[in-house]
């Protein structure tokens, strides 16, 4: 699953799984551009990459905001002169509340950050890969809106995660004349800080009484690493997935078999 020669651009890549999938795309041989909300956490990614021998860049963009990300795309390309991978990684959980006490700002701020920069990103992405002659797009959903519809509050976010599977499978699709694959993962638990960007209110009102077997998840026990994530991200941008496109692949160590 080697790389070399490729350029890759990784949204919400200042930390989680965006951290661990830019420092594997590093190791196998990228270039890669690390764009984060928050530009100190990506420029620290970018300097560990550049200090362990790898080339990369950091770019802070708000991928909800259309001028940001097409300048961070448009910059990664005139830096390394093309763009083979995308990995629209960026999202937040934003505010898990009963529907009813969802504000309509709440709603647009999840939606906004998760679906439409989603949009945004491949949007902007696609004349270069294009020009690339082809390339590799990987979209974060989550097992939330896909396999699992019962965790209290999770209505946006869900909404938002169920929209990124259904807009790559359209992508995909629509890309494949060009060489352009595009796949979207589904994490369950993975240690990552998003929980810094969750608010909660009220979730009692909607909550039930489930109680999981232990060990759970059933495989594992424990969540996953980012870097068991960007093991899998690796494979779908790399040549080993050549014949995949519209694919959506579950990593939750079985979290959704028993939690649905």
């Amino acid at each position: 699953m080697q790389l070399d020669g490729r350029v890759a651009l990784v949204t919400g890549g200042g930390s989680g799984i965006g951290e661990g999938a830019a420092k594997a795309f590093a190791h196998a041989g990228a270039a890669v551009s690390v764009v984060d909300v928050r530009g100190e956490a990506a420029e620290a990614v970018a300097r560990t990459i550049r200090e362990a021998g790898g080339q990369a860049v950091a770019y802070t963009a708000d991928v909800s905001d259309e001028e940001q990300i097409r300048q961070a795309i448009n910059r990664t390309v005139e830096q390394f002169g093309s763009l083979q991978i995308v990995f629209a990684n960026a999202g937040i959980n934003g505010m898990q509340a009963p529907i009813e006490e969802l504000t309509l700002a709440e709603w647009h701020q999840t939606i906004e950050t998760n679906l439409t920069g989603t949009f945004l990103t491949v949007k902007h992405s696609i004349p270069h890969l294009r020009a690339a002659g082809g390339g590799s797009i990987i979209i974060t959903a989550s097992v939330n809106g896909n396999t699992i519809f019962s965790l209290p509050g999770y209505a946006c976010y869900s909404t938002s995660k169920a929209g990124q599977v259904a807009f790559a499978k359209m992508a995909a699709c629509e890309l494949a004349r060009w060489g352009i694959r595009v796949n979207a993962i589904l994490p369950g638990g993975v240690r990552t800080n998003i929980g810094e960007r969750t608010y909660r209110r009220n979730l009692e009102k909607v909550t039930y009484d489930i109680q999981m077997p232990r060990p759970f998840p059933p495989l594992t026990g424990r969540p996953a690493t980012p870097e068991e994530v960007a093991e899998l991200v690796l494979f779908l941008a790399s040549d080993s997935s050549r014949y995949i496109t519209g694919g959506t692949f579950l990593i939750d160590a079985g979290l959704s078999l028993l939690r649905g």
